[in-house]
This record gives structure tokens, C-alpha cells and sequence, in this order.
């Protein structure tokens, strides 16, 4: 007997030499998914056709998508191959960043300079609650936030920045917040970004720490079903993940 073949890989996009993809990876290796990961930033190309992987995830980082470095110019005209290819992309705080300026839309920060730094509110839309549940509570590290491109539908909305989740078409999605980090993950960024605690609506690290202990539980919740909604029930390898879980 002939076992059918297993899903091809999701691209994994990510900014720096330590980072991780965290629970966002370990949930798409538990759903079936091998990951290509690669770091534009140190050198590493990105494919000209999405013909073998079955989507992509383009992660946050330090940088701001209004950079001028060659690789977050690269990054988002490369927005192009799966969006034409109609492959499953999704963008998370910078990515999303990316994606919107790909878009045609604005990355900027508030003129009141206020960022979200911490466990913030998170309120869906209607469009998004008729897709899932999501938490009330969510974790966020950005000085910049988004508009909404043209043609985009608003997932969620914060109180600081409006924009927090949106779908393009039948294909991309992108997020400002981050529900992908582990426990170890958000210990590193407490400790390497403590010196950003002092912006304007900023959070100071422990409440970081302490509301994961809080809020954590729907946060993980819903991104397996996010995940989910974007890479299986959206996606071409469909199949082949129910013929594997069968």
C-alpha cells in the first residue's frame, strides 16, 4: 500500500540569527508541516515560485518595514509570489507590516508617540468573530502600526492601534500582535527589551511575565485555530494533512 504524500513545507521567514518561530512553528510541525526556515537578512534567498511550498510565514523583527536595507525591500516585493501563486501567506508584526506596504497602505507610528509594549485588549470585528473565538487579552512589542489596505477586511482592532488583524483576499493575513511566543521566548525579550519599557504606554517587564500567567490560555487556543483556518482549511495541501491524521 502506497502512503499518500505528506504536505509540502510552509516557508518560514524570519529576521535575525537567534530567532525562533516559536509556537507558530510547533503547532504547523504538529499539524504535518516540515518548515524551510530562512533569514533574508543574513543571506539566505527566497524562492521565485511558492511551487513547493504549500505557504509562508514572514515573522516580525527589529527593524521597521519603512527600512531602507535591501532585504526589507526584497521581502516585500517578494509578497507578490504568493499572493499571485494564491498560496497561504501570513504576516506577523513586521511581516504585516511589510505586507501592507506591499499593499499600497501606511506603516507609521502614533504622533503622540504611544506603543504597545505588553498585554493589550484585542477586540474582533464582526467579520473576524464569525471566523473563531479571540482572546480578549494580547501580547504586543511594536513602536509602528498599519492601515488597512484597500480591499483588506478587518479582523480586530485594538484601543492604541486600531489595526490588528486583517485578510486579503482568499490568501493573506496579516497580525500586529504576537501569540507565537513560548515562555523562553518572552523571557528574552523582557531581558534584551527591557530598555524599551520607558516608552510612552509601554508595560514594565514583570506585567509581561505576570500576564502570560493571565491570558495565555486563549491566546495559544486561538492560534491553533488560526493556523488552521490560514494553512489547512485555506490551503492546497488540505488533503494530504486529513489523509496523514486519518
Amino acid at each position: 500500500m502506497i502512503s499518500a504524500p505528506g504536505p509540502k513545507p510552509i516557508l518560514i521567514v524570519l529576521h535575525q540569527e537567534t530567532s525562533s518561530p516559536g509556537r507558530v512553528g510547533q503547532q504547523l510541525e504538529r499539524m504535518g508541516f516540515p518548515l524551510d526556515i530562512r533569514r533574508p537578512p543574513l543571506g539566505d534567498a527566497l524562492p521565485d515560485t511558492m511551487e513547493a511550498h504549500s505557504g509562508a510565514v514572514v515573522f516580525g523583527g527589529p527593524m521597521s518595514a519603512n527600512d531602507e536595507a535591501d532585504h526589507v525591500r526584497v521581502e516585500t516585493d517578494w509578497m507578490a509570489v504568493p499572493l499571485a501563486e494564491n498560496k497561504p501567506l501570513l504576516g506577523i508584526c513586521l511581516g504585516a507590516q511589510m505586507l501592507v506596504n506591499h499593499l499600497g497602505g501606511k506603516v507609521e507610528g502614533r504622533q503622540d508617540g504611544l506603543v504597545e509594549i505588553g498585554w493589550y485588549p484585542l477586540h474582533p470585528t464582526e467579520a473576524g468573530a464569525a471566523l473563531m473565538d479571540w482572546p480578549d487579552m494580547i501580547y504586543q512589542f511594536h513602536r509602528e502600526g498599519f492601515s488597512l489596505p484597500s480591499g483588506a477586511v478587518r479582523l480586530a482592532e485594538g484601543d492604541t492601534y486600531e489595526n490588528q488583524a486583517f485578510r486579503y483576499g482568499d490568501n493573506a493575513w496579516g497580525v500586529q500582535f504576537h501569540a507565537e511566543l513560548t515562555q523562553v521566548m518572552m523571557q528574552r525579550w523582557v531581558t534584551r527589551g527591557a530598555h524599551r519599557f520607558t516608552l510612552p504606554g509601554s508595560q514594565v517587564g514583570r506585567d509581561h511575565l505576570q500576564g502570560r500567567l493571565l491570558y495565555d490560555r486563549p491566546v495559544l487556543a486561538w492560534l491553533q485555530s488560526f493556523l488552521d483556518l490560514v494553512f489547512v482549511q485555506g490551503g492546497e495541501e488540505a488533503g494530504a494533512i486529513r489523509k496523514r491524521s486519518a
